[in-house]
């Protein structure tokens, strides 16, 4: 009699069948984080009509007017809207990038006393909601009439070059801890002072966190609303945000339609912000600011 010996399944099977389950469980994911933008984009080439009567995905009649309403809905181009946020987010990028570079540089590798209580201090104020600083800062800002005055983004974009993040100033010196102090005394015996060790050392190792804030900065600036809906009361000095909230009015009669079209485009530098400083900010997480 012949003994049978089982057939072992192959060394490949449970490994790709992993691979599968774990390709559509990330296929689930990717549905559910891309529904809304689908569904917005969907929602924003319907008619009036339409929108309130189909929840569908995709629209029974195409209707592309949207944009061009939306665009020119106001007495103001809506591009105008455009341009003061991208002008309110890039200024933003350059404040907390230079400020919180250098606060952060003076917390992580500068020795001063009282540094620890000062840190503590600023770490502290990452517990305090922006909804409760916000009525003393209109309040000061109000004292020194930088709100409606002539540039009204003042408000918006002093604090910025003033290092009030705190959460990039710690996310930065997080970072720069991590760099070797070897390399600041070898400066030093080079002959560099603090600023020369800031400017040739420091500043060129902390690409990644600056990649990161620019990241962020941007995103949060374009995409924030309660901050530009206090400080800015002109129609034409409105922000993206804050002038979608106009095709909305106390008669409670909407443009649906051209809101979700405006509110498609305004997603579009956002994007591309990311996407363009993407590949930088994955490098510097790889190689963690340091290159051998």
């Amino acid at each position: 009699m012949v003994a049978v010996t089982p057939r072992r399944p192959a060394a490949g099977v449970r490994p790709r069948g992993r691979s599968v389950v774990r390709l559509l469980v990330l296929l689930v994911i990717l549905a559910v984080v891309l529904y809304p933008l689908v569904w917005m984009l969907g929602t924003s080439v319907k008619s009036q009509q339409e929108i309130a009567s189909n929840i569908g995905l995709l629209p029974e009649r195409f209707t592309p007017g949207n944009y061009t309403e939306g665009w020119g809905n106001f007495d103001v181009s809506f591009g105008r809207f455009f341009l003061n946020s991208a002008m309110v987010s890039l200024l933003t990028v350059v404040g907390n990038a230079v400020s919180c570079l250098l606060a952060a540089y003076a917390f992580a590798r500068l020795r001063f006393r009282l540094r620890g209580v000062w840190f503590a201090v600023m770490i502290g104020t990452l517990l305090l909601p922006g909804h409760v600083l916000i009525v003393p800062q209109y309040i000061l800002f109000r004292s020194l009439g930088l709100v409606g005055g002539e540039w009204p983004y003042l408000p918006l974009l002093v604090p910025q070059f003033l290092a009030t993040e705190a959460f990039f100033v710690f996310l930065m010196v997080q970072f720069m801890r991590g760099i070797p102090r070897e390399l600041d005394e070898a400066a030093k015996i080079d002959g560099a002072n603090a600023f020369g060790i800031f400017r040739h050392v420091i500043l060129p190792l902390s690409r990644p966190a600056l990649v990161t804030t620019a990241i962020f900065s941007f995103i949060w600036t374009w995409n924030d609303f309660f901050r530009q809906l206090v400080f800015l009361s002109d129609l034409e000095d409105y922000t993206v945000p804050v002038a979608l909230t106009l095709f909305i009015d106390s008669t409670s009669q909407s443009a649906v339609g051209p809101m979700f079209a405006m509110s498609v485009l305004s997603l579009l530098p956002v994007f591309g912000f990311f996407v363009a400083f993407q590949r930088m900010l994955v490098e510097g997480i790889n190689t963690s600011g340091l290159k051998g």
